[in-house]
């Protein structure tokens, strides 16, 4: 028996219309279980029912994607995008093909790795935060200019004022970091991108940098005391002088599952239009 779990936002999937479809859909099949998450669940509840799935599908926008991979990645279990939001870069199919589920729950289908970002807050030596990303971190102020500085396995890359910094996968090269003035890039690349959000100086661009490079973030004023730090756009975490932050490739991925063939390029030049 194959185990599905159905991952909806209520506020994307609207009357839950889209995810109760599948659900059906599902059900009529005698080798499938679907399963729905409810928002009455709690994350432990959430993690023990998809970490015992098949897979996942999700029903809404790329955030529904990235508050499913959280659960996902630590046991590689393979999402599968139902977009019912806006954007959708990472949803593989739309309302008009959701049938294709079921070709997916029967293996009819590709997987693509997609790699994360482990970021961990240091502290007077001790570890005082610690996440994973699929998309990127982001560390920013609180209506004050940042001083940061920036290295790549030690080495300074840059030092700059402003706004703060985003530190992306390619994956989340076509969200925040693209907003700030990043490229885009093909999700399955493995780098990490480095853009500045609002920088003071003109010539403070955004650097694409090797996988294995560690990325260390100093805060180096004491206005800085009003910065945090978020990871894909989940809880921030205050910050405080003399913190270090340290960014690296992840040794969890995100496996997303494609049945259509739909180009990145198709994605990119659709989304960006709307």
């Amino acid at each position: 028996m194959k185990k599905i779990v159905l991952y909806p936002n209520s506020e994307r999937d609207r009357g839950l219309r889209q995810s109760r479809r599948v659900f059906n859909m599902l059900n009529a099949e005698e080798d499938i279980e679907a399963v729905m998450i409810t928002p009455r669940m709690n994350s432990k509840s959430i993690r023990n029912a998809i970490n015992s799935a098949d897979m996942v599908v999700t029903f809404g926008g790329d955030g529904t994607i990235l508050r499913a991979a959280r659960y996902a990645a630590e046991r590689g279990v393979p999402i599968l995008g139902v977009n019912t939001g806006n954007k959708g870069f990472m949803a593989e199919l739309e309302r008009d093909n959701i049938e294709l589920v079921l070709e997916a729950a029967r293996g009819k289908c590709r997987y693509e790795q997609r790699m994360m970002l482990d970021t961990r807050v240091i502290r007077d030596g001790e570890t005082v935060y610690s996440d994973f990303s699929l998309n990127d971190v982001v560390v920013s102020g609180k209506a004050r200019l940042l001083h940061l500085r920036i290295l790549g396995d030690g080495r300074v890359i840059t030092e700059l004022a402003g706004d703060g910094v985003v530190v992306a996968t390619p994956t989340g090269s076509t969200a925040y970091s693209l907003a700030a003035g990043g490229p885009i890039m093909e999700p399955l690349a493995e780098n990490i991108i480095v853009t500045p959000i609002c920088a003071y100086e003109l010539s403070a661009k955004s650097f694409v940098l090797v996988p294995e490079r560690v990325v260390e973030i100093q805060l180096t004023d004491e206005d800085n005391r009003s910065a945090y730090i978020s990871s894909d756009g989940e809880e921030s975490f205050d910050l405080d002088v003399g913190d270090i932050i340290r960014i690296r490739r992840s040794g969890h991925v995100t496996k997303l599952i494609r049945v259509t063939d739909t180009s990145f390029y198709e994605k990119v030049a659709k989304k960006l239009r709307k």
